[in-house]
């Protein structure tokens, strides 16, 4: 990766932009110098994650989102974590179309990941692309996800700030609470709300945070949005922007931001070691000592153990 790219991100090249994001969405082998170069000149991006089931009308939402903060005067990058057909490898969603008035707009760089089936793998991508985003001097990354698991647990880690959006039809609390959405959000919004039911899951989720909220946890408030009418989104956008300054202020953003930085450091050193261990040679033993058993007689456990004791013999 040359200077010349860098340059090029700095000055917020967007055909820049497109092909580093490819390399990390790809693989790509990037040199550590390159991050090294482009940490030191990161913009202090506020990252913020939607998440939430599929058919939430995230997508809509954000593209109010998007406005909002520019006619804020700020700079946006989205990144856009679609499921992966696991028949073609391609992402599925084909919803983001209505964010192509930004096309044109330098303001804004729009880009879609496939998370080809590993959601934890893709945060750790979609924090390099934030880098690279915040590098090329937008003010707020936006990374919206779909679905509801560990990969959004994952994700939720990756951003300083995470709005779960639900609907009426998501279904009773007991399920929200095992999914583990209520850990993750610092703010919610119940969309489409002028759905029967609405208000009730808001009142009950709201019941839900107040109680089970940690001691000295700020409690996320909840809001009542209609993307598709705009309607309730100047509530949310002013809520999410009063909400980043007492993080600020409170110190809870700079936790996040150290936890993320250890993690993705410890991540880093796991990946580089598991790269190095499974050598042609390690994974042609491991073949032979799978494909050598007619039934599976020794256990992972036992092959484990070989495998580590070769790679120190």
């Amino acid at each position: 990766m040359d200077s010349d790219t860098l340059d090029r991100i700095r000055s917020n090249d967007h055909r820049a932009l497109s092909r580093v994001i490819s390399q990390i969405e790809n693989n790509g082998d990037i040199p550590d110098a390159f991050f090294k170069h482009l940490h030191g000149t990161e913009n202090e991006a506020l990252r913020i994650g939607i998440t939430g089931p599929p058919g939430a009308g995230k997508s809509t939402l954000t593209n109010l989102l998007i406005q909002q903060f520019i006619d804020d005067g700020k700079s946006v990058g989205v990144v856009a974590v679609d499921p992966t057909s696991p028949f073609t490898g391609g992402a599925l969603l084909g919803d983001r179309v209505r964010m192509n008035n930004y096309m044109w707009d330098n303001n804004v760089f729009i880009r879609s990941m496939g998370s080809q089936g590993d959601l934890g793998g893709l945060a750790r991508k979609t924090q390099d692309v934030g880098d690279v985003l915040s590098a090329s001097g937008k003010d707020v990354i936006i990374i919206e996800t779909v679905g509801v698991g560990q990969g959004e647990h994952d994700i939720a880690k990756a951003v300083d700030l995470t709005l779960v959006v639900l609907v009426p039809e998501s279904g009773d609390e007991i399920q929200l609470m095992k999914a583990g959405l209520i850990e993750i959000g610092d703010i919610f919004s119940i969309n489409k709300s002028d759905r029967e039911g609405s208000n009730r899951l808001a009142q009950n989720l709201k019941t839900i945070l107040h109680t089970f909220s940690k001691k000295g946890k700020l409690e996320p408030p909840v809001f009542n949005t209609a993307a598709d009418r705009n309607d309730g989104v100047d509530e949310l956008y002013k809520a999410m922007v009063q909400l980043t300054h007492v993080m600020k202020n409170n110190g809870v953003m700079t936790q996040k931001q150290l936890a993320r930085h250890k993690n993705r450091v410890h991540h880093l050193i796991q990946d580089r070691l598991l790269k190095k261990f499974w050598t042609q040679k390690k994974l042609a033993e491991l073949e032979l000592s799978i494909n050598s058993l007619e039934s599976t007689q020794s256990s992972p456990h036992e092959v484990a153990s070989y495998l580590l004791k070769e790679a120190h013999g």
